[in-house]
Formats: C-alpha cells, structure tokens, sequence
C-alpha cells in the first residue's frame, strides 16, 4: 500500500484574478467578526499570490516590514493597510450596515451617539 503525501493548503497559490483575490478579502472580512489580523492575514494571502516584493515597493514599505506586517500574528496599523490596499489594486470602500439603531433611548427628533460614535435620530414611522 503507498503512502498518502499531505502537503500544506497555500490559497495564494489559487488567487489568480483581482476579482478572486478583491472576493477573497470581502469573504475574509465577513468572517473577520473584528478581528484585524486574520484581515491582515488575508491581505498577507493576496500579497504573496500578487509577489511580496512587488507589492512592498508599490506599497513603499520593506519586504520584511510588508511580511511582518501581514503575517497575522499582528494587527498593523491602518495607514499600512491603506498603503497595501492600494498596492494590490483593490478598493476600499464603506456602506450602511444591517444594523438599526434602538429607538427606546430616545425622543422622536432627538439626536443620540451611540457608545461607538453613530449619530442616530429617530422618526415616526408611517
């Protein structure tokens, strides 16, 4: 009987297009639930897929730096999330979240911050 050979699943191996790799990091970000380094991580993934010493001189930051960085045993900061972002050609961009504000701690027309900085003011509803 011949031996089974296992080798390590490598997905920047299998990141062949922008729009596999820009899928990829949405996909990433979704399972995140916060957690910036698994992000960091996944950005590390497109890196490598794209070649690490390119996208560090894109990014004009340090191959090691750039390796460090994304290795996902950090959270860099965002400055250089922004910086390999745009490296990789991929968009960054924001939209409304799911998420509705509670209507009970407030007056109709009353502004209020939440504890992490949403304005919210609430209307009647029809």
């Amino acid at each position: 009987m011949a031996k089974t050979k296992t080798t390590k699943y490598d997905v920047s191996e299998h990141l062949r297009t922008s729009e596999e790799m820009a899928a990829y990091l949405e996909a990433c970000i979704e399972e995140a639930n916060g957690d910036a380094a698994f992000i960091a991580k996944a950005l590390g993934d497109i890196a490598r897929a794209k070649g690490m010493s390119q996208v560090a001189r894109d990014a004009g930051l340090s191959r090691e730096s750039l390796y460090k960085a994304l290795s996902g045993e950090r959270s860099p900061g965002f400055d250089t999330v922004l910086k390999v972002i745009g490296a990789l050609g991929i968009g960054f961009r924001a939209e409304v979240a799911n998420t509705k504000p509670n209507k009970a701690f407030h007056r109709i027309g009353e502004k209020k911050r939440s504890p992490h900085g949403e304005l919210y003011v609430r209307h009647e509803e029809e």
